[in-house]
């Protein structure tokens, strides 16, 4: 039987292990998922520069190695820190002098720490496996290993040093494991490489596929670290060669620091050295090279642990969440839902609404939900969001960057102060709409019999039926629409404001019978044609049918026009609202009228068309 084959699928991602989860890093994004204390997978993403975008000497062979090898350490150090602030439940509020620092001097406290933490990290890196291999060198016998000696002494001594520097690596690697929580990080390393090899092999990305694979992987971070302890041997050799050749320094001390700084400042190339090797190694399946890869997958046997299902599952998140960013540029960047500073949360969502074109007031309607606090204060509030806050606002951000309309994510909305119910089946009322009900409050009598065309959710009707009756002034109201599922949506919400309306399924006034004291409608106005350029919230989401007025927008007009005499009481009011520019097209409609007057909305546009037969 013929062995089924695989086919490989090269990959450009590449990941680092967090805190309870993994980081993934593609050309044109990256993306961490972590595992929060409650279970829940949570995912920051972000946007990078392209390669073809950056500057051309960032791509220069050996240059390059030494810009990813800084901009790897400062983001990897950043996402760990954003992981073990999701990973790790804590929120408590910042303490008096943080707020003040952060408020008056605009200084982030988080930010000096992570500043810190990289600078801290690198002086201990340099000291570890730079300084104390240099200064145990110290203590062997010099007729066998010479620094000074440029000849066989001088060899051995540079072989020594670079063999006790790494002794320490692995030192430092298995110390390290000895941590309960970074012995996790070590198993999350393990997903990391699982789930880019399973994808390398062609498998769908499944915990189950994942978990068959190696968690040892050519492109490794630990391979490139072993890579570079095996150039600064060479280099650094070097480095001792020309001190002693050339570099005449007799006092003992004052030789061994020029030795430090000058590895110091070799550090660079053997980064760019060490990464052009690792990227040949990587491409390369020849029996001939393998040699050199074996011990770097062989240190791997220590820095990655067999990986828990959560954590494979986090690697597959991050790494779906690269693929699909980098093929898709309109997919919007994420953030983590941790406790922290409203205003900063605020400002990142206004940033990530801006980015997709989206109004900033939207950011700040969703602030003002989740909070329980006016809108007009929550630009001047500020306040320690807590996790099931930060979560909830983040929830709708994500949901309204998919394009969604607010109110149908939030469910209701708000209109002429009544709660209305609001979905895919219905338009969401504007407020433009509250200034005709307005209207038909002012000229409604008692007793009157009023009609609501294309009631849609049924806002003008119950707006109107409750303002008359709180002013003592009883009418009877009808509303109708030729949509089942919005006038389910209307009694809904006539219910539960407790509106006594009368709901009938028509196509305008066919199953109309009987006259009216005052007639209000706000139908589809829209050309056919520029539907489709509208913004997506609506050509996307609202229903077409409230939405189409026909070829010129005009369509349910000339019907009323026809119609609305034979249902509107002598001296009987007719209110419509009507779409940019249509106004005086509309009023021509009516000619014979007693009365017709064109209305502003609060914006100064002709919003509205009122005529009294």
């Amino acid at each position: 039987m013929k062995k089924e084959t695989v086919k490989k699928t090269c990959t450009y991602i590449g990941g680092q292990a967090v805190m309870e989860g993994v980081m993934m890093r593609g050309k044109r994004s990256m993306a961490t998922a972590v595992r929060d204390p409650q279970g829940q997978i949570q995912v920051e993403s972000e946007r990078l520069t392209p390669p073809e975008k950056r500057k051309k000497i960032t791509r220069v062979p050996f240059i390059r190695g030494v810009v990813n090898f800084v901009t790897s350490l400062i983001d990897g150090n950043r996402v760990l820190m954003r992981s073990a602030d999701v990973a790790v439940e804590d929120e408590e509020e910042q303490t008096k002098a943080a707020q003040w620092l952060e408020e008056k001097h605009h200084v982030s406290v988080d930010g000096i720490f992570s500043s810190l933490a990289v600078v801290l990290g690198i002086v201990l890196a340099l000291l570890i496996f730079v300084w104390v291999p240099q200064w145990i060198t110290g203590f062997l016998p010099t007729h066998i290993f010479n620094k000074k000696s440029t000849g066989l002494e001088g060899l051995w001594f540079n072989l020594a040093e670079g063999g006790i520097r790494l002794l320490i690596f692995i030192a430092y690697i298995l110390l390290i494991s000895l941590i309960p929580s970074l012995k996790r990080v070590y198993m999350c390393h393990g997903a990391e490489h699982k789930t880019i090899t399973c994808y390398e092999e062609g498998k769908e990305l499944t915990v189950e596929n994942v978990r068959g694979c190696s968690r040892v992987h050519d492109r490794c971070g630990t391979t490139f670290l072993f890579i570079v302890m095996v150039v600064s041997i060479v280099i650094f050799s070097l480095v001792n060669l020309i001190v002693v050749k050339w570099v005449h320094i007799d006092n003992e001390k004052l030789f061994n620091l020029a030795r430090f700084g000058l590895k110091i400042l070799m550090l660079p190339i053997v980064a760019g050295f060490s990464y052009e090797m690792l990227r040949l190694l990587a491409k390369t399946k020849s029996k001939i090279f393998f040699i050199f890869k074996v011990p770097g997958l062989l240190l791997q046997r220590l820095t990655t642990r067999e990986p828990e299902d959560g954590m494979i599952e986090c690697a597959i998140t991050a790494f779906k969440t690269v693929l699909a960013m980098d093929a898709d540029p309109t997919i919007p960047e994420r953030v983590f839902a941790t406790p922290g500073k409203m205003s900063a949360l605020l400002k990142n969502t206004k940033k990530r609404f801006d980015d997709c074109g989206i109004d900033g007031e939207d950011a700040e309607w969703i602030f003002a939900l989740v909070l329980n606090i006016p809108k007009s204060e929550v630009a001047e509030t500020e306040r320690i969001l807590k996790v099931a806050q930060a979560k909830e606002i983040i929830r709708i951000a994500d949901e309204r960057l998919t394009g969604r309309p607010l109110w149908y994510i939030i469910g209701d909305t708000d209109f002429c102060g009544y709660t209305l119910k609001v979905d895919e089946r219905v338009l969401i009322p504007r407020p433009e709409t509250e200034e005709m009900a307005m209207m038909a409050v002012a000229v409604a009598e008692e007793g009157n019999h009023i009609l609501d065309l294309c009631t849609g959710s049924g806002a003008l009707a119950i707006a109107i039926y409750k303002r008359l009756e709180e002013s003592n002034r009883k009418v009877k109201m009808t509303a109708v629409d030729i949509s089942e599922d919005a006038l389910a949506l209307a009694k809904e919400n006539a219910e539960t404001n407790e509106a006594d309306i009368l709901f009938i399924q028509s196509d305008l006034f066919s199953r109309i019978r009987g006259r009216f004291d005052v007639i209000v409608t706000n139908p589809p106005y829209i050309p056919s044609a520029e539907i489709e350029a509208l913004q997506r919230e609506v050509k996307d989401y609202e229903p077409r049918l409230a939405l189409d007025g026909g070829a010129d927008g005009l369509d349910f007009y000339r019907r009323i026009a026809a119609e609305a005499p034979k249902y509107l009481n002598r001296g009987g009011t007719l209110i419509m609202e009507v779409g940019a520019g249509q106004a005086q097209e509309i009023v021509k409609m009516f000619r014979g009228n007693s009365y017709s007057m064109i209305v502003q909305d609060f914006n100064g546009f002709d919003r509205y068309v009122k005529i009294v037969m």
